[in-house]
């Protein structure tokens, strides 16, 4: 559990301090929780804030391994990741869809198999960084944004704004590697940042009212 870990540009050796940027950008979504926890704590929507409460586990684990670069540290960095999404999924189909709770269950489970099969598919070896057990999560983002628009749904323009930022985090994730002789302190800090937007806008996405309804504020 204690294996040291080098998967990004911007580490040159073990030391806590050897990825600054990848750990000091994971503030990003603690600064993303504190917003959403602001305009959250009084509403009594207890799913929104639950999901707030992973978004801040997400920067606490991110920096617990990009500090640390651990076998152990990598579990607290994907385990919250992982949460995140399969509850705000569950969340979705329920409130965004109107799916009775098993039905929602059923797709969260569709979605947990998708990205097992992906993450051990041909994709994982083509595309680097393992950016490619996201890409069921980029394709929810883009399935709920086109359907809820088609809708007329108000919450769509999160969902819309939240597959744009998620498609530009995901391909600088994927290229931090790639590009580490030209940028020799990589593109992943980036990801943090735009990850944290991301989660920020589906969070205010999957609110049980209209964000712009003073009750949910």
């Amino acid at each position: 559990m204690n294996d040291f870990i080098d998967a990004y540009c911007e580490r040159l050796d073990a030391a806590f301090w050897a990825e600054p940027l990848n750990a000091v950008t994971n503030g990003a979504f603690l600064i993303a929780a504190f917003v959403l926890f602001r305009r959250l704590y009084r509403s009594g929507d207890l799913a929104a804030l639950a999901l707030t409460g992973l978004v801040a586990l997400i920067g606490v684990g991110s920096f617990l391994f990009h500090t640390f670069a651990t076998r152990w540290a990598a579990i607290s960095d994907v385990l919250p990741i992982m949460l995140f999404m399969l509850a705000a999924v569950f969340v979705g189909l329920q409130r965004r869809f109107g799916l009775a709770a098993q039905f929602a269950a059923l797709g969260v489970m569709v979605f947990f198999l998708s990205g097992v099969m992906v993450g051990s598919s041909p994709l994982a070896t083509v595309i680097p960084g393992g950016s490619a057990s996201y890409l069921p999560a980029l394709l929810t983002l883009a399935l709920f944004a086109v359907v809820l628009v088609r809708k007329r749904d108000v919450f769509a323009r999160f969902f819309v704004l939240a597959t744009a930022a998620f498609a530009l985090s995901l391909t600088l994730r994927t290229l931090d590697m790639p590009l580490c002789d030209a940028v020799p302190f990589g593109t992943h800090f980036i990801w943090h940042i735009l990850n944290a937007i991301t989660l920020y806008l589906v969070v205010l996405g999957l609110l049980r009212e209209d964000p712009s309804d003073e009750r949910a504020r």
